[in-house]
């Protein structure tokens, strides 16, 4: 056995040379560049009608590298265009037609080695129609699905485990700003989506140039008309999201291909229109056949905002003034397929996953972190019509 003295003196330095190494910085820039959360996040990819698809998807994302496995047929449905998941991050829901009935599907979400699957559970018909979008809000109780063809918001109670219980609600939008004509000559509702109190749901419409804002009871799923928030003349409001800290709200126009962004008050659910900017300037749109904006995402951090650009089929990144919330252009960057209808940010921000459309791609993208830029990732898989994508959750 080694002297006291001397075991001393050997656990001093010990204690030295791990100080000396824990303050090195090429040990921190290695520490850095490992993930804390490497391993395989699930992805699940809703669809068009459109052959070759076949109904829900499903593939995996190695958070360490990046790279994407071969999407494969999780649950065969005509058209499941968007999906939500329950909070509990064991129930899915997709908007597609069943028998041929326009419906709301909810599936129980079973783990296996590999793939989960998806077990049908029940339906409910959407009596308006076709749903371009559907949500849950967080408490898990209410579920919301938006017609674009019927231009109205539909509302349904969730049972305790996850099954839909019943439709509660149906609300028609009235009129059209008519600004574009054939576009926005009767009310077009194309997303659903809730305020992080709870409090209230938001609705923006295509066709009437505003964000329709309704007070929201989760116990009952009921909802009651609370006003909106406008966007310029002809934009076109299609998607939203809301910024980390509650306070500012982006909204993507699909048809003027700009993001009007809103400041928001909680207390009184209300939108404040301070800024409207092009995803894509004009000079760079004047030879395409078809243009069109179609989704948009917050970066977790809050310090970048995406959004896709049809027909020019890019993704531009904007930062995030920190004071203000207002945006400018960082890059655009080219999605590496066609038609770019969906695409998603995982819940670290590290990765960005772009859906072409028109493509059957589902391509990955590097995010960094400092400067929000976007570099192809060289994965890029086979996912038939693909137009949602959502990360599964705990």
């Amino acid at each position: 056995m080694l002297p006291l003295a001397r075991r001393s003196f050997l656990l001093s330095l010990g204690i030295l040379l791990l100080m000396s190494l824990s303050n090195d910085s090429s040990i921190e820039q290695l520490s850095a560049a490992e993930p804390a959360t490497a391993g395989q996040l699930d992805v699940w990819i809703g669809t068009s009608q459109r052959k070759p698809s076949e109904g829900i998807y499903h593939c995996t994302l190695d958070t360490k590298n990046g790279k994407l496995s071969d999407p494969q047929l999780a649950a065969k449905i005509s058209g499941p265009g968007f999906l939500a998941l329950h909070p509990d991050g064991h129930h899915l829901y997709a908007v597609a037609k069943l028998d041929d009935v326009p419906s709301v599907v909810s599936y129980h979400v079973v783990p296996g080695n590999g793939m989960p699957s998806l077990e049908f559970d029940n339906a409910l018909p959407i009596a308006d129609g076709t749903a371009a979008h559907v949500a849950v809000e967080p408490t898990g109780r209410t579920l919301l699905t938006a017609q674009y063809g019927g231009g109205s918001v539909a509302a349904f109670s969730l049972n305790r485990d996850g099954s839909l219980k019943e439709a509660t609600n149906m609300i028609k939008h009235k009129g059209g700003s008519r600004a574009v004509p054939g576009r926005q000559d009767s009310p077009h509702a194309h997303w659903v989506g809730f305020s992080p109190d709870n409090r209230f749901a938001f609705v923006p419409d295509l066709g009437l140039d505003k964000v329709v804002i309704y007070k929201l009871n989760p116990e009952t799923a009921e909802l009651t008309p609370h006003g909106y928030g406008k966007v310029p003349a002809g934009g076109g409001p299609r998607h939203m999201k809301f910024h980390p800290n509650g306070k500012i709200i982006y909204v993507l126009n699909e048809l003027s291909l700009s993001v009007t962004v809103f400041d928001y008050d909680a207390e009184t659910g209300t939108m404040t229109a301070k800024q409207t900017i092009p995803t894509i300037e004009q000079a760079l749109l004047r030879k395409e056949l078809f243009k069109s904006a179609s989704e948009i995402r917050v970066h977790p951090s809050g310090k970048f905002v995406y959004s896709a650009n049809r027909g020019h089929d890019t993704i531009t990144a904007f930062r995030v003034n920190e004071a203000n919330g207002k945006l400018t252009v960082i890059e655009v960057e080219p999605v590496r397929g066609a038609t770019p209808r969906n695409f998603n940010l995982d819940p670290s921000g590290r990765w960005l996953l772009a859906a072409g459309q028109d493509s059957h791609t589902l391509a990955s993208f590097a995010v960094d972190g400092d400067t929000g830029e976007l570099t192809y990732n060289r994965s890029n898989v086979t996912a038939p019509s693909a137009i949602c994508v959502l990360f599964q959750h705990e």
